[in-house]
């Protein structure tokens, strides 16, 4: 299973992403940056003009409420866009975006998008996909908030994050790169006590093992049932 909102069967790295295939035309039209641990990709306020493709390492994208407390929308990793409301007409960013370790990617203008676009269907496809795919995801996540308790969205997250970026190896599913138990709770609206204290009953019963770098489910059909018997 492919990456969350990365299209199956379509490449889009070579299209939105040029820079390895050693093409100095193409390379001139893009933006190839890293960006440090901690370290802003943009701010509310800033115009909204460019779409981003990670080519190595995670972003977080969040916003802040009237009470000034940061809330993580979303965490993007490798093979994964943002900065896509651009596309939707947004003239200047409405959260943040920033590297949560040391960060490359691809940066492409809205004028040569929409080019690309033009010359290749896919990408609209790909587009299409991965809107639907986030505003599922967010009215997940909506629903989750006003009808689970916090056990329960930890355990649905869990399962959201292995269906969608876990492979299955065996009888198990892995997750490689898995966050860290504080951003599992900024995503989850839990604390990271709840969430320390969810995983390490998981996984005294057997259905997960997990360290910094991956998450490795043993059984995805208790795990679901642990969702349904809460």
């Amino acid at each position: 299973m492919q990456a969350l909102w990365h299209l199956e069967n379509i490449d889009v790295t070579h299209l939105l992403c040029p820079l390895k295939l050693g093409d100095e035309a193409l390379m001139a039209k893009h933006l190839h940056k890293t960006y440090k641990k901690g370290e802003p990709v943009y701010v509310p306020s800033e115009l909204s003009d460019r779409i981003f493709f990670i080519d190595e390492g995670r972003i977080k994208i969040s916003v802040m409420n009237e009470e000034g407390k940061e809330i993580t929308k979303a965490i993007l990793g490798r093979g994964e866009v943002f900065g896509e409301l651009a596309l939707l007409g947004e003239q200047v960013r409405h959260d943040f975006a920033t590297a949560l370790e040391d960060t490359t990617v691809c940066i492409v203008s809205l004028d040569e998008l929409r080019g690309l676009m033009r010359e290749r269907n896919e990408l609209h496809l790909f587009f299409m996909k991965m809107f639907g795919t986030r505003q599922l995801e967010m009215e997940r996540r909506l629903e989750s908030l006003i009808f689970r308790d916090s056990r329960s969205r930890i355990v649905e997250f869990l399962l959201s994050l292995v269906k969608s970026k876990g492979q299955r190896v065996g009888y198990e599913w892995v997750v490689r790169q898995f966050l860290t138990h504080q951003e599992i709770a900024n995503l989850t609206a839990t604390s990271r006590q709840t969430v320390t204290t969810t995983l390490n009953d998981l996984r005294y019963k057997k259905l997960l093992t997990f360290n910094r770098s991956r998450l490795l489910v043993r059984d995805l059909e208790k795990l679901e049932m642990e969702l349904r018997n809460v």
